[in-house]
């Protein structure tokens, strides 16, 4: 543990809380050039240096205590991944941890962006967020209500984008809102706060940022118990996976098509990425069975096999009569999947053409006309080199794709590998496809498109003899 100059007591230095700044840097980086450089974003109380005790050399780690929360927050999303000197590494900045903590890790941004707050009860989650979004962008807001009555207990929650919003929201807002942290979420209050979802309205009010930070506890989907159907147990949550880099947006406009959804989370991990798993409740059990039944399975975007689960919401089914009520409405919904119209059918609704739509290609560029390709035993003039994130694309969309340039002559992936060959019987077209595509996202997938090096020559000298 690091040692202060001063006589300031463990209390002090997490007050107020989360105040305190760790920080990963270059060994050769000195006190005054920390000092300078994160004292833009505020009032600095003090700045700590680790240093061996035998060599007196720094280790390379520093804290920063700053005056207020809001300012080290903002100092963290400001400075993390800076280069402070010339020559030396980015640096990593996260908020430090409590000195009297027992945890081995340092908080993470999602336990710093979501407030509770005590609300009239007659507030709605519109006056919520008309009252916390002077202080940034919200993601969404929740008021805790009773399951029996459905009425609201006075309390609520609004998560921000940012941690630097929640520290502005808890130190300006009216103190009448007793404004906190919220405490990390766990299945069990996850269960006990929610008796539905963030507002549909919330999530269509802010489509524009697909990276946007966790809403539902960011956990693994083994956190959530998974409830076999067969035998009976159905929910009004499911999981969904995905191999495909899809956007909330994405997975939000697909479950929407079924009515009754009022919850839709793509879980991230400390990084913003996805960890390829979405929450989705809905109002009522008939619409989760519905969705289930039709979704499972589903490709989207082409190629991308949907699994979709329920997962438990902790609601008591226990009692004989629910659990009969229940089945019934599954066997209801399960009838209405089998008999009624085809997939394809029912995810055509009006008002959702990006999605509904459901094109076999999915893409951010404007892409030409199909073309026919070129016949199989074309003299090859080109080749294309792509590699795909986080996976390939099939055979036949990348033919669909790359054939709009004209004299496609085959469409080659390497197997166990991310990468595949575009070959094609005209130099011009390749090079038109590459320009377009370069970059792009296709159904998911970013590609990356570069001109292959030349296959290699044969040998035409006369094999050795022995």
């Amino acid at each position: 543990m690091e040692e202060y100059p001063t006589k300031q007591v463990a209390e002090n230095l997490d007050d107020p809380p989360n105040s305190r700044l760790f920080a990963v840097t270059s060994r050769s980086i000195t006190e005054d050039e920390l000092r300078d450089s994160f004292s833009v974003f505020g009032d600095i109380q003090g700045v700590w240096v680790v240093k061996d005790k035998q060599t007196k050399e720094s280790k390379g780690i520093c804290y920063v205590k700053f005056a207020r929360s809001s300012q080290a927050c903002l100092a963290m999303e400001e400075m993390h991944g800076k280069v402070l000197m010339e020559g030396t590494k980015p640096i990593k900045v996260f908020i430090a941890q409590s000195r009297s903590s027992t945890r081995h890790r340092d908080v993470e941004d999602e336990e710093l962006t979501r407030i509770f707050v005590m609300i009239p009860k007659t507030f709605s989650e519109e006056d919520l967020k008309n009252t916390f979004k002077e202080y940034g962008d919200i993601e969404y807001c929740v008021i805790i209500k009773n399951k029996t009555t459905g009425e609201s207990k006075g309390l609520g929650y609004v998560r921000y984008y940012k941690p630097s919003q929640a520290a502005v929201a808890i130190e300006n807002c009216d103190k009448s809102y007793r404004a906190i942290l919220a405490e990390p979420r766990t299945k069990a209050t996850a269960s006990e706060d929610y008796s539905g979802g963030a507002s549909r309205g919330d999530y269509m009010g802010n489509a524009g940022d697909s990276m946007n930070q966790y809403a539902y506890p960011m956990a693994d989907p083994g956190n959530y118990q998974v409830m076999d159907y067969r035998s009976g147990d159905f929910t009004r949550c499911l999981m969904v996976s995905t191999r495909a880099a899809l956007t909330q947006e994405q997975i939000f406009a697909l479950f929407d098509l079924v009515p009754g959804m009022e919850y839709c989370e793509l879980q991230r991990d400390a990084y913003g990425m996805s960890k390829g798993h979405a929450l989705i409740r809905y109002s009522n059990l008939g619409s989760a069975v519905y969705a289930k039944e039709k979704l499972n399975g589903f490709e989207y975007p082409p190629g991308n096999r949907l699994a979709v689960n329920f997962v438990d919401d902790g609601e008591d089914r226990s009692s004989p009569v629910g659990r009969m009520a229940m089945q019934f409405v599954a066997a209801q919904m399960m009838s209405a999947v089998w008999n009624g119209p085809s997939t394809s059918q029912v995810m055509k609704p009006p008002g959702f053409s990006a999605v509904s739509q459901m094109s076999r290609i999915q893409t951010d560029v404007n892409l030409p006309p199909l073309k026919k390709l070129a016949p199989p035993d074309s003299k090859s003039k080109e080749r294309l080199f792509v590699v795909f994130s986080p996976s390939p694309l099939p055979p036949d969309v990348l033919e669909d794709v790359f054939c709009r340039f004209g004299s496609l002559i085959e469409v080659h992936l390497v197997p166990g590998r991310k990468v595949g060959y575009m070959k094609y019987a005209d130099k011009q077209c390749a090079d038109e496809a590459m320009a377009a595509l370069h970059g792009r996202v296709v159904n998911g997938v970013k590609m990356k498109v570069m001109l292959a090096d030349p296959p290699r020559e044969e040998s035409h000298k006369r094999p050795r003899t022995y």
